[in-house]
């Protein structure tokens, strides 16, 4: 058996109990934190809350070289560890079809993520949202100003009043996190005016929720990382109450469909 197990949004506590008791069971726990990792947990933290060795992969040894996890839920049950979602913020569809192709049982213990999070902390309903998209760092497009990809995403979910979510981009092995406030400095040169939310933290004991225009966020510290912002469509007038009551949203930028 090999079983994917999503760790939440932010420590060692933020597993689910089936999800712990997967790992309690198994014979070896396998993680990745290449695609993200638990700001408020290290890796012993980890080990020591669940009193086992975890098993930790880079991108290769996970999507070039999966052997070792292969071969060994084949021989035992194993759990495969990630930040958030297994399947949703941090996917691996090609692992576990690695696995049912060697006739590996596998199943998946779901979690927190950052996308759940950004709907239940701002008060935007979750069938609101439209497409996702992430802003990566400047260096890491190679291009100037805002990608296709990010502006398209935010243009086609206004057009049709719909929320984006906005992912900012993380080198999890360098501790590189990008910053709401650089990511609205960036998203500013083409939406200056437009409302966004910041969501920082989610899943921690301090959760941070504040809106307002792209170019006023962009000169704020909301401190310790992760953080991702939300770019709000048309809004229900519950939604606009959450962002006044919650985030502290302009009444200017508030209007109700």
């Amino acid at each position: 058996m090999l079983t994917f197990v999503g760790l939440g949004l932010y420590d060692e506590r933020s597993i689910t109990v089936e999800g712990r008791e997967a790992v309690r069971d198994a014979d070896r726990v396998f993680a990745e934190f290449y695609t993200s990792k638990l700001l408020g947990a290290t890796v012993e933290d980890l080990e020591a809350y669940h009193d086992t060795d975890i098993e930790v992969r880079d991108r290769a040894g996970v999507e070039q070289d999966p052997e070792a996890i292969l071969r060994a839920a084949e021989e035992g049950d194993v759990v495969f560890l990630t930040a958030g979602d297994t399947m949703i913020s941090t996917t691996h569809v090609d692992l576990r079809l690695r696995a049912t192709e060697r006739g590996i049982d596998t199943r998946v213990v779901h979690a927190p993520t950052a996308e759940s999070a950004a709907s239940g902390l701002t008060g935007l309903q979750n069938y609101r949202f439209g497409k996702a998209t992430t802003l990566p760092f400047e260096y890491a497009h190679g291009a100037d100003g805002v990608p296709a990809s990010v502006t398209d995403a935010i243009d086609e979910n206004r057009e049709r009043g719909l929320h984006t979510l906005v992912y900012l981009d993380i080198k999890a092995r360098n501790d590189e996190y990008m910053t709401a406030d650089h990511a609205a400095d960036v998203l500013a040169d083409e939406y200056p005016d437009l409302l966004a939310v910041v969501v920082a933290r989610a899943g921690s004991p301090d959760p941070l929720v504040t809106a307002g225009r792209l170019s006023a966020l962009a000169t704020r510290d909301f401190g310790d990382p992760l953080h991702l912002l939300v770019v709000p469509g048309d809004l229900h007038h519950i939604e606009a109450d959450a962002l006044r009551e919650l985030a502290d949203a302009p009444a200017d930028l508030l209007e109700v469909e």
